[in-house]
């Protein structure tokens, strides 16, 4: 298989572009794919070229410089740039609704560009926002490897995790979050095997997780969500690990759909259940599971694979991207911060 450096380089600004891994075709191609415009970008995000919280946050962070340079190159000025700005900045934030971290990143690199703009320097601006956006990605890296540091004392000396979706270095700026703790108890030398959930209907755990474990050298055995249970049951697994996308201050949290059954059935074998992500995936204007915005995609990702039909013409799907696991199902929440724990109110506000 081809070999990447680890932290993956998953988004990186070049020449100009952001450039990313084109998740889409893994892991058949490893290609990268170079997004010139604002427009491009978004098509990227929608088509989850790019995926994963963290990553998307990344990714709308060089977004935003994305916008000024073109602007600069249209000739425009700074007050017009100022505009494409604002537009653009609503543009990315509405790509994927129910990752936090994507809002969090735009109004984190707007905010510590202001004075810049406000002083209509068109040349220090960009390099304001790139250096923002840098930082977005250097302190995510940074803080997926202290998550993993802090979620890898909850695993044993020799065990196997159940992952769901893809939650590991491609789906951040490079190092990984549920994943990233499998790779810090491994650098910690403990004897840790994966079995990762296929993750219907884009297949990210079988697509994806596999082939990033695989080139880290990580045992990793592929199942489908529906085998989880007898797995379980089976005594197979001695923890569940998952990311999130979005968490409430009660502790409800969304991730990928499928995460929800998978916490009840970890509850029913009396399995640990944890959930990593970084802190800036707490939202506190979501007070519950039922302040999230639940992103509901095209029905043809359910209807048909790359382009070839398996369901009947005339039926339809129901889409949806993401569920809620309520607080009550969650052992612990991994952080970088460390690890909180119930009652979970009390621990996110301190947190």
């Amino acid at each position: 298989m081809s070999t990447l450096p680890f932290p993956f380089p998953v988004v990186r600004w070049d020449a100009g572009d952001v450039v990313l891994i084109d998740q889409t075709l893994l892991p058949g191609r490893l290609e990268f794919r170079r997004c010139h415009t604002v427009a491009q970008l978004c098509v990227a995000i929608g088509e989850l070229a790019v995926r994963g919280a963290p990553a998307i946050g990344v990714a709308a962070g060089y977004g935003l410089a994305l916008s000024w340079i073109r602007g600069m190159e249209e000739g425009l000025g700074s007050e017009e740039c100022e505009a494409q700005l604002g537009r653009d900045r609503r543009t990315l934030a509405a790509t994927r609704p129910t990752a936090v971290n994507l809002v969090w990143a735009l109004d984190r690199v707007l905010a510590r560009t202001e004075p810049l703009r406000a002083e209509a320097n068109c040349e220090q601006v960009l390099v304001a926002l790139l250096c923002e956006a840098d930082a977005v990605l250097d302190e995510d890296i940074a803080m997926c490897r202290a998550l993993g540091r802090a979620g890898q004392e909850l695993l044993p000396q020799q065990g196997t995790v159940l992952t769901h979706c893809n939650a590991g270095g491609l789906a951040t700026g490079g190092y990984g979050t549920a994943v990233g703790v499998i790779y810090a108890a491994r650098e910690a030398g403990k004897e840790i095997a994966v079995f990762a959930d296929e993750t219907r209907p884009q297949l990210q755990g079988a697509r994806l997780t596999a082939w990033e474990l695989l080139s880290q050298g990580v045992p990793v055995t592929v199942l489908c969500e529906g085998a989880a249970a007898s797995a379980l049951r089976q005594g197979l697994i001695d923890a569940v690990i998952t990311g999130a996308d979005r968490i409430a201050v009660n502790g409800d949290a969304a991730n990928k759909i499928g995460t929800y059954p998978l916490a009840v059935l970890a509850a029913r074998h009396a399995v640990p259940f944890y959930v990593a992500a970084p802190a800036s995936t707490f939202d506190p204007r979501a007070r519950t599971g039922g302040d999230i915005p639940i992103e509901m995609r095209d029905p043809q990702e359910v209807c048909s694979w790359r382009g070839v039909r398996s369901v009947p013409e005339g039926v339809d799907a129901w889409n949806p991207a993401f569920d809620v696991t309520p607080a009550d199902l969650v052992t612990a929440f991994i952080t970088e911060h460390g690890v909180l724990k119930p009652p979970f109110p009390t621990a996110l506000l301190e947190g």
